[in-house]
């Protein structure tokens, strides 16, 4: 039983040892120097321990952020403070602004990308999966033949609809660069089980830089893409993304 403030005894390491007891260890960094502060400013005993516990939770909260950004398995770490609209100068920023606050994946709605190659499509997308990861929503990202490649491969083990209820458990899915490769049948069939097991149950940003009237080129038939457009867009904010490429602007300044 705790001791604490009995003549003799040792308040800073009894604090100490109850922080790694209870796996706290922010607690045990921070008490000391905050106790330090406590006394000078003349903190109240309740406002010592909302601090020390504050620094405990926004620890915690970092970690699980990091945590959540990795697995996601970004190719790059973007944000939206970084995106530069100069070349999209159509982009509706209002709609990317309320985007950034995650409440589409908490409603299980879906953001489509579209636009020709270099318009950031891919930036975006990768900045609103770390605003949901730091949201707490878990989140994976693979190109759109890196999810057509592991569905492939659970399939081939007998195993599609258990690896397709896995991927249920992320409140949101990242597709990017459809229509950059043609799907022969079978892929087509597996991306459309992809977008059908996510309808109503949990986001899907899709980037494309194909307009949804091409997208038969990518499925291979018309009929399957229709379906797959049917499903992804019925609870979504499609954002077309019309402008240079910033890699030709970069370049073009470069001369």
């Amino acid at each position: 039983m705790s001791r604490a403030g009995a003549p003799g005894t040792d308040v800073s390491g009894e604090i100490a040892f109850l922080a790694r007891e209870l796996k706290t260890p922010v607690i045990g960094e921070t008490f000391t120097a905050l106790g330090g502060q406590a006394r000078t400013e003349g903190w109240s005993h309740e406002e010592y321990l909302a601090a020390v516990l504050g620094r405990q939770v926004a620890s915690r909260a970092a970690n699980g952020t990091r945590m959540r950004v990795a697995g996601a398995h970004f190719p790059a770490v973007k944000t939206l403070e970084d995106f530069t609209f100069e070349h999209l100068p159509t982009a509706p920023r209002d709609v990317i602004a309320h985007l950034a606050t995650t409440t589409f994946v908490a409603r299980r709605e879906n953001v489509v990308l579209l636009g020709p190659p270099g318009t950031g499509k891919t930036h975006l997308a990768i900045a609103l999966g770390i605003k949901a990861a730091e949201a707490t929503f878990p989140v994976a990202f693979n190109s759109a033949t890196g999810w057509i490649t592991r569905l492939a491969e659970a399939h081939a083990r007998g195993l599609l609809d258990r690896e397709l209820r896995r991927l249920n458990r992320y409140r949101l899915l990242v597709i990017d660069e459809v229509g950059y490769l043609p799907f022969d049948p079978a892929a087509a069939a597996l991306f459309f089980q992809l977008i059908a097991s996510r309808y109503e149950t949990g986001s899907l940003i899709v980037t494309s830089n194909l307009p949804f009237s091409r997208w038969g080129e990518t499925l291979g038939d018309d009929v399957v893409a229709a379906a797959t457009i049917d499903r992804l867009v019925h609870h979504a904010h499609v954002i077309p993304l019309d402008g240079d490429s910033y890699r030709t602007r970069a370049h073009r300044k470069t001369k």
